[in-house]
């Protein structure tokens, strides 16, 4: 066995680094935290490519004095606690005096610090844990901390960080949940020189939710405040009408700190139940104040999970804290459903001038017209010559010249047994009379079969006779086109509100699933990626509230989205507009469609494969279909019955259920004993 050794600080440090600081993202967290400990009232983060090259968090905290700098620095070194004691009163976010110095030994940090009251502050610079300067400055009061080339000194870590716009993702999404956890502070957010979010601080929840996610999705929200054995549960919780269709919305704080909690997500998803669609999940923001003595944070390095002392309490809260905001909402057994919105009407007056000017005729215009048609002279009209036997007329096929005006038949001309009349669009007389009679047929007699010469039973006498000069070819008489006339449908009317029941001819019904069927020529369409001519604009755009990997995805994949038919502007971040959709999907949910489509596209931009896109497609042509007891008027059952009958494609819906069932007369009049 090799000696036992004691590792060096410089290892010890990055090892210990490696628990605490993950990516950009573990950062800022432990930096905004600390600046929160400080009692600031305004912070600023800003990051540049993703944080990997550049970070800074600038607060009007209380700062630190001189000797204090180096030592904040060092392991373990903290203001929070002084004894054992205190672990089980944390009341702090942070305590163990980890993060300065994990970040420290894997970057390069710049901090500028100054307390209120003091003429100077302090510039202090590490690098890989060794100290580079240290000396008075002039500063603001507060802190800034710029923090450069993450993991430097570490190419392995550096190695395995994600895009730079996954790791900005990563950012945002942990500085948005601590907004919403601390209303009274003042966040400003900045994403590669461009202001991503503000926050307000005036100490209002629904402020810092509207400044994260917006005006749509703070409008939907339900307020909630509970108290159960102790345990208090504020905040808010959407409506069932306008769940996720994941858990990313999904936001619990624990005595100000951000925790990811499977005890707290199933109390809530409980409280939903039967109230919202299978697949979809609910979203809150929602705030848990308990006596420190009963949690434990102190469980993971990040402390992003918590430990309860009595767990059924806490699940018990939050369930009937969500539960009781409903019912005093009103939500548990009405539901106001979203109008369909047409997206391409025109405004009332205009859509009133065109219904006058066009769609209504006066009186007197219809007089006037009539008096017109009545003066005008009549047509002469040529009868023409009878027709012993004619053919019937064959579409798209017009005589020659050379028929038209036949030169005398030979002897050898081919014979026509009955001629053939060819009607003119236009019955002027002097096209009539100028037209040439067709010729009378004429006999000619078969010519006799050559005879055999002698000795060569294959050959004859004509293929010793000198060759002729080819005459030219007479025409031939136009050979009739064979069609097969299609079979008509004619539809009857719905069973259940979901089969489309109809007659194929004289002796064949046929029953469809109009939902499957309409999904797979949907899907039919989708998969050529030529939907651009079905695209439409919008005169007002769909605005939908995504999360920031979910953008990324849709921008990262702009030329498929518009194959597709959509169109969208991402200059609203965190929302994104659609500007132009498919118009097969325009009287629909559009906003669970983006939805779907920007969360199938995050899931599958690491490794995009077609069965991949097919699985995306699958979901957008379902969302799309027509569904079970939709309204639907006769002419759209036979136009959709007519495309599921005659195109072959059409046989299955996109997740292998089949479309249409058939049923002969035969075997209905076998069932009634009718044969």
């Amino acid at each position: 066995m090799p000696p036992i050794n004691v590792l060096s600080k410089e290892i010890s440090e990055l090892i210990a680094a490696g628990e605490v600081i993950e990516r950009p993202s573990s950062v800022i967290k432990e930096l905004v935290e600390n600046s929160i400990d400080s009692g600031a009232t305004h912070i600023t983060v800003e990051i540049k490519n993703g944080g990997a090259t550049y970070m800074r968090v600038t607060d009007d905290g209380c700062g630190m004095s001189f000797d204090d700098v180096p030592k904040a620095f060092l392991r373990h070194a903290t203001s929070k606690i002084s004894a054992k004691e205190d672990l089980d009163n944390i009341l702090t976010l942070g305590f163990r005096g980890e993060a300065l110095a994990s970040v420290a030994a894997v970057a390069r940090v710049e901090i500028m610090t100054k307390q209120k009251g003091e003429l100077y502050g302090t510039l202090y610079t590490i690098e890989g844990s060794a100290e580079k300067t240290h000396e008075q400055s002039g500063c603001p009061d507060g802190t800034t901390i710029i923090i450069r080339d993450l993991f430097y000194n570490v190419p392995a870590r550096r190695k395995f960080m994600k895009k730079d716009v996954t790791e900005a993702n990563a950012v945002s999404s942990i500085l948005q949940k601590i907004t919403m956890s601390h209303p009274d502070i003042a966040f400003r957010f900045i994403r590669d020189n461009r202001t991503e979010f503000n926050s307000s601080g005036d100490g209002e929840l629904f402020s810092a939710v509207y400044a994260v996610y917006g005006r749509d999705f703070a409008r939907d929200l339900i307020p909630v405040d509970y108290d159960y054995e102790g345990v208090h549960v504020g905040g808010y919780v959407i409506k069932p009408l306008y769940s996720k269709n994941n858990r990313a919305f999904q936001n619990f704080f624990v005595n100000g700190r951000y925790v990811r909690s499977r005890l707290c997500s199933a109390a809530l998803e409980n409280a939903y139940t039967n109230m919202i669609m299978t697949g979809k999940f609910p979203a809150c923001i929602l705030l848990i104040d308990l006596p420190p003595s009963t949690m434990d944070v102190n469980i993971h390095p990040t402390k992003a999970e918590v430990r309860f002392t009595n767990e059924k309490s806490v699940s018990d809260a939050v369930y009937f804290a969500v539960k009781n905001a409903m019912m005093k909402d009103g939500l548990i057994y009405e539901f106001e459903l979203k109008p369909h919105a047409d997206w391409t009407k025109a405004a009332p007056e205009q859509e009133e001038m065109i219904q006058q000017e066009f769609l209504f005729t006066p009186v007197d215009k219809i007089e006037e017209t009539e008096k017109k048609l009545a003066e005008a002279p009549v047509p002469a009209y040529t009868a023409p010559k009878p027709v012993a036997e004619e053919k019937p007329y064959i579409a798209d096929i017009k005589p020659s010249p050379a028929y038209d005006r036949p030169e005398p038949v030979q002897a050898a001309a081919p014979v026509y047994e009955k001629p053939v009349t060819v009607q003119e669009t236009a019955p002027a007389a002097e096209q009539v009379a100028e037209r040439a009679e067709v010729p009378e047929p004429v006999e000619v007699k078969e010519p006799e079969p050559p005879k055999a010469v002698e000795g060569f039973s294959y050959i004859t006498q004509q293929a010793f006779a000198a060759a002729q000069p080819a005459k030219p070819a007479q025409p031939e008489a136009p050979k009739e086109s064979v069609w097969t006339e299609k079979p008509k449908i004619r539809v009857i009317g719905e069973a259940f509100g979901l089969y489309i029941v109809a007659e194929v001819g004289d002796d064949t019904m046929i029953m469809i699933d109009k939902h499957a069927a309409h999904e797979r020529i949907i899907f039919e369409r989708l998969k050529s990626r030529n939907c651009r001519q079905y695209s439409q604009q919008l005169l007002t755009g769909v605005r939908v509230l995504l999360t920031g990997d979910e953008i990324s995805a849709l921008e990262a994949n702009q030329e498929l989205l518009a194959d597709l038919g959509f169109a969208f502007d991402f200059s609203e971040k965190p929302c994104v507009v659609a500007t132009a959709v498919p118009t097969f999907i325009m009287e629909l949910e559009m906003e669970d469609i983006i939805s779907e489509i920007a969360n199938n596209l995050r899931m599958y931009s690491h490794d995009p494969q077609s069965h991949m896109l097919d699985d995306m497609l699958h979901t957008v042509a379902c969302k799309s279909a027509i569904k079970g007891n939709d309204k639907n008027d006769i002419a759209e059952l036979q136009s959709l019955a007519e495309q599921v009958y005659f195109d072959e494609r059409i046989r299955h819906c996109p997740h292998g259920r089949p479309v249409m069932f058939t049923m002969t007369k035969s075997n209905i009049s076998h069932q009634f004993k009718r044969t």
